[in-house]
Formats: structure tokens, sequence, C-alpha cells
């Protein structure tokens, strides 16, 4: 990174170009299929890709540094992979935090006390306009209301493990999950900055 340029002002760039022409090509009962016209420099190029409404994600994190893991069904890749409590943002006026509780509550039976976010991501950005906003939670606790469950989500299985051996999983590609790599991953950079800070900070003092 040149010092012209320097790393702190990466950043994607927003850019609105004309839309000749937008057509609704297929209405599922989650998403969309939407098929784009767009003026692009000296010609025009179609595209299409799926409408999607967004979804919060959580890393939920005890006191003993163990992060909460759930395994379900996916069906487009016939696996039962391994993920971190997730929603779509498909409740009216309900910002992402608000979803994120919601979605640790159903799918964990869990609140939590401290919430920060974590990073936003575009899972797709060539096939779909999706953005995951993943929160780091802590203070967990049980609200003792166990949720009913249905479809792929009846035979989920929990699991607590612990963020080091997550990390390793994801490095070595025994769990593939992209939403569940970048938060795990994330998370662990969180604390190790932070722990940084805390060694120069009493180097400091001391």
């Amino acid at each position: 990174m040149s010092e012209a340029d320097p790393a702190g002002s990466l950043h994607d760039e927003a850019i609105d170009l004309p839309v000749l022409a937008s057509e609704r090509v297929y209405e599922g009962r989650i998403w969309d299929v939407r098929s784009d016209t767009v003026q692009y420099r000296d010609g025009e190029i179609v595209r299409q890709y799926v409408e999607h409404p967004g979804a919060a994600a959580i890393v939920a994190l005890d006191e003993h540094e163990r992060v909460l893991l759930i395994q379900q069904y996916r069906h487009p890749i016939r696996r039962r992979d391994w993920e971190i409590p997730a929603g779509l943002l498909d409740v009216d006026g309900e910002s992402p935090l608000q979803s994120a509780q919601r979605e640790l509550a159903e799918e964990a039976d869990l609140t939590a006390s401290d919430w920060e976010p974590l990073v936003s991501i575009f899972t797709t950005p060539g096939g779909n306009d999706e953005v995951v906003h993943l929160f780091l939670a802590r203070g967990l606790a049980s609200n003792g209301d166990a949720h009913a469950r249905a479809e792929e989500e009846a035979d989920i299985r929990i699991e607590w493990v612990s963020l080091a051996d997550a990390v390793t999983a994801v490095l070595e590609g025994r769990m593939r999950n992209g939403i569940l790599a970048t938060g795990v991953l994330a998370t662990a950079e969180r604390l190790r900055r932070a722990d940084g800070d805390r060694l120069r900070r009493s180097a400091a003092e001391g």
C-alpha cells in the first residue's frame, strides 16, 4: 500500500448506474430474481440477480470463549453444515440489531446483555444483493422459553465450541459456511486486538 493510498482509506465504492430496464423474472417464497439492463461505460449489460432482504447473524460468545454453533440441513449444498444463528431482515421496522436479538432467542433460546457490531458483508455480490450484519453477543443467558421449530430447524444440533477450535476448523476447510467463517475469524481478531490494547496500556502504566 503506497503512502498516497494508506490502508485506512480502503473502502467499497458506491456507484449509481442508469438502469434502463428492470423486470422481476421470478417471484419466490422467500426471495425473487430480477433482471436489470444497465448502461455501463459505452454500452449496456444485462444482469440477473437474487433480490434479498438482508440478514443478521450472531457470534454468541460465552465466558469461556466458546462460540455457539448450529448444524442444520441446507438443501442446495446437500449438507448439514455448521452455522451461527442468523435470520432474514423480514420484519418491517426492525433494525438489524433487533433482528439479531430476535434470532438468538428463536434459534438458541438465549438473550445477551452485551451486543456490539462485528462486521457487515456482501455474501455473493455477483449473484445477489444480500447484506449480512454480524454482531458479537456476550453476557448470555437462557430466556427460559423454548421456541417451536419446524422444517430444517426441527432437528438442529446445537454445540458450544471453543473459538480457537472453530477458527481451526474454518482454516482447515472442515467448516465452510461463509457467514460462520467471517464471524469466528472477525471475533478472534477482535479479541486479539483487545488483548494487545490491554497489554500496551499495562506497559504504559507500569
